[in-house]
């Protein structure tokens, strides 16, 4: 098969080149389409029961991530040109394209007994411009006798105040939302510099836009790195200019083709997919190295350009299809979570990573041929002698201290596997952020004085039409006692419900006393509603707590991010709590919001992370073995790849490091591509075993003389790309690039070390046998290895 390709590329070099060309600007074309997900991360599958109940909430109340909030601190708020500013800032935001509404001190309404209508009136607590500080101090004192606000918008205690800034569902998730972040943060500016007031920003729409700009500037960031990076190593290797540059075009064609994929399907470049394109860039240079090397090497040996192009094409490229399809296999694994932006990441990447090892295969070639013959320079880096004396002390520990091996090898893993017992399963919305970050900040800000911003709802079904008054309204008293409960956890701001808004309706009722803020008593209750129909659910201010029917409602909260795992247990406490209040035979009780959904999406991940790997062991298990047909062989070959990785994840254990998504994907990448130093190894000592009929001893040092120099220089390109990772404002892009490069080094210690010491240990006659019959996969006829010894 490989020679027939190789001689079809061959003979038809232009017709290829212009197929991948015009494929190339397709592709091009659809990646110049491709747009940033203004979305939140979705992580839960659409059929779980917690992103249903959230996604049902919504259709009946609306959005609850759509408020921007900013705040800030000062003794002096109702001093009067600096409350007068505030004023004018609240009306130009409002007048902003795409804001729904402003909730400040000076949008805020009071409610006046209306006798002859028999109804309460809305009127705005300022109706005109601020003047005077006779004025403001007038506005203070209303304002202080107004409980209703205490807590939402104004903190009397630390005379922290926000505003609350609804946006339109419309410009939400799309690219207007960055637009109008702007527009604000060019206003509010103008107020913080007259004033000398430092502002706190925060909110859902906040967040995910700084967090969104973030992905796009590193995206950029990240593939400027790959490339310096790759050129760095490409010039070390081969001290050739037209070899960096071709090899850097050519993998930047795979990168083309990725971005043109991920729109062909459909997808927007989230926080994980704008990792894909130097991911790309990291695995593909690989693969240019080691066709160049291999062309190299063959040309040094016979000096014929196309004999050494077909030889290059035959023998690398079955050897680099199964390095590839075990590192795409790595990402397509991703796909059995359900998870709609893991499953997005994974069937990308792993479909990029073919694309980019056939692209390599098609142009590397035929560059080559055009390109001058090599010089002496340029293969220079093939002596390797300082990493060949490693190799030879590698094979003597090998043939003579396998005990020794095993027992570090054990103690270490054992070490590691306590580790694993204190890996931190706790997660927090931002952080991912550096702690000195504006976003991280702000958000404690809002929750010291307002407890939080993170949005959290408790859903209640009467299951019966006007349930909410029937029984002299027992619901309400009974939310009344929710309120009561839930105002015992200091993580929750003040709620936002029916209830509440009867309280304010009282205290005009009562005219306007704040002590008269509290739901009355039944009497009082009918009185009230007789005289109004503002309860009825009719009244448009409470239409979103409501619904026509008057059988389901809502309390709102807004909660602190105090991570996935406090949430959990405070979760354990409440819902018992809850339901002794509110009877589940009776009533129907859903907790849920973004607080919530964010919870279960970790312990989602977490469970689908061991899932996707076990499928990822088992089909890269079945490639072997397809390749080997020995399963004994196979199962103890994996321990190589296997130990890497429960190292990793020990030292996230010792050093506090979060499971969060991008730490999640380092598993199932670190496996796919340190399989692919497995099979290089088998490959090569079966090779020495079956055609020169070496004795094992024999066979596994030249295995590891030969093999083992190409997979260092392959360690090497792979820990200097995933490095670049490093330099990412995100903790979880930090801990990728580190912990992957750091899990491919233990993976090259392991197949070096470990698997030859394994293969030695188990090598009698049955297993000899085993190697010996598995079909061998290169067709090369001479007595030359299958991978090339850069």
């Amino acid at each position: 098969m490989w020679k027939l390709f190789s001689g079809l590329l061959l003979r038809n070099k232009l017709v290829f080149t212009v197929a991948v060309l015009l494929l190339t600007v397709f592709m091009g074309y659809k990646a110049y389409k491709m747009e940033l997900s203004y979305e939140f991360a979705k992580i839960l599958p659409d059929n779980d029961s917690t992103f249903i109940e959230y996604q049902n909430f919504k259709k009946m109340f609306g959005e609850d991530g759509n408020v921007m909030v900013i705040g800030f601190q000062d003794r002096n708020l109702f001093q009067a040109e600096k409350f007068s500013d505030w004023q004018t800032l609240s009306t130009k935001i409002k007048e902003i394209k795409g804001i729904k509404e402003v909730l400040s001190l000076p949008t805020i309404y009071q409610m006046f007994r209306n006798d002859t209508l028999e109804k309460f009136d809305f009127r705005p607590l300022i109706k005109n411009q601020v003047t005077s500080q006779a004025e403001a101090d007038s506005i203070k004192a209303q304002v202080l006798n107004l409980p209703f606000y205490e807590g939402l918008v104004f903190n009397k205690e630390s005379y922290a105040t926000l505003m609350a800034i609804t946006f339109t569902k419309k410009d939400l998730d799309s690219k207007r939302r960055l637009e109008i972040v702007d527009e604000i943060d060019a206003l509010t500016k103008v107020f913080s510099s007259k004033h000398n007031i430092e502002l706190h920003y925060s909110g859902m729409p906040y967040i995910r836009s700084q967090l969104m700009r973030k992905v796009s500037q590193e995206m950029t960031l990240f593939l400027v790195l790959a490339v310096i990076v790759t050129a760095i190593i490409l010039w070390m290797f081969f001290r050739s200019f037209s070899s960096v540059v071709f090899s850097i075009i050519v993998v930047a064609i795979g990168v083309v083709w990725s971005i043109g994929i991920m729109e062909l399907f459909g997808y927007k470049i989230t926080i994980l997919s704008g990792l894909i394109a130097p991911l790309i860039m990291v695995i593909g240079l690989p693969n240019c190295i080691f066709l160049i090397n291999k062309y190299h090497s063959e040309y040094l040996a016979h000096k014929n350009k196309i004999k050494a192009l077909a030889r290059t094409i035959e023998t690398m490229g079955v050897t680099l299809f199964l390095a590839n399809i075990t590192t795409s296999i790595g990402f397509a694994v991703l796909y059995f979570t359900k998870s709609s932006m893991l499953v997005e990441f994974g069937v990308v990447a792993g479909i990029s990573v073919m694309t980019t090892y056939l692209i390599t295969l098609v142009l590397i070639p035929v560059i080559l041929n055009y390109l001058p013959t090599p010089k002496a320079k340029h293969t220079k880096h093939q002596e390797g002698k300082r990493i060949n004396k490693i190799l030879e002390t590698i094979d003597q520990l090998v043939q003579h201290r396998r005990k020794t091996i095993y027992l570090v090898t054990t103690l270490i893993t054992i070490i590691a596997a306590i580790g694993i017992r204190y890996v931190n399963l706790n997660g927090y919305v931002v952080d991912d952020l550096p702690k000195n970050d504006p976003v991280y900040t702000d958000l404690h800000f809002f929750e010291s004085h307002f407890k939080g911003v993170l949005p959290f709802e408790i859903y209640i079904d009467t299951k019966e039409k006007n349930g909410l008054f029937k029984d002299n309204a027992r619901a309400l008293y009974k939310i009344k006692r929710l309120q009561s409960t839930m105002a015992e956890f200091p993580e929750f701001s003040k709620p936002l419900s029916i209830v509440e808004g009867i309280k304010f309706s009282y205290q005009a009722y009562k005219g306007g006393e704040a002590k008269f803020y509290k739901l009355p008593g039944i009497t009082d209750l009918k009185t009230l509603a007789e005289f109004s129909d503002s309860l009825s659910g009719k009244e448009n201010r409470l239409r979103s707590f409501i619904d026509s029917n008057k059988q389901i409602t809502r309390v709102s909260y807004q909660a602190a991010d105090i991570g996935s795992m406090k949430m959990k247990l405070l979760m354990k406490d409440l819902k018992p709590r809850i339901d002794s209040i509110f009877d589940p035979k009776e009533y129907d009780v859903k907790l849920t919001g973004h607080s919530l959904v964010f919870l279960k999406s970790n312990d989602y991940l977490l469970s689908n992370l061991i899932e996707s790997l076990i499928i990822e062991i088992i089909l890269i298990a079945i490639v072997g073995i397809a390749l080997f047909r020995s399963v004994r062989i196979i199962l103890l070959s994996k321990l190589p790849c296997l130990i890497p990785l429960v190292i990793t994840a020990g030292i996230m254990g010792f050093l506090n490091i979060p499971f969060k998504p991008s730490t999640i994907l380092i598993f199932s990448i670190a496996f796919g591509i340190s399989s692919d130093g497995t099979i290089y190894f088998l490959t090569k000592y079966r090779h020495e075993l079956k055609k020169k009929r070496k004795h094992s001893t024999e066979a596994i040092s030249a295995t590891i003389k030969d093999t083992g120099l190409s997979m260092v220089y392959t360690s090497i390109i792979l820990f200097c790309g995933f490095a670049i990772f490093s330099a990412s404002s995100f903790g979880g892009t930090v801990a990728l690039g580190v912990l992957v490069s750091l899990t491919l080094l233990l993976s090259l210690f392991t197949n070096l070390l470990l698997l030859p010491s394994i293969l030695l240990s188990i090598h009698k006659k049955s297993t000899k046998d085993e190697i010996i019959a598995a079909p061998l996969i290169d067709i090369d006829e001479e007595e030359d290895e299958v991978e090339p010894a850069i």
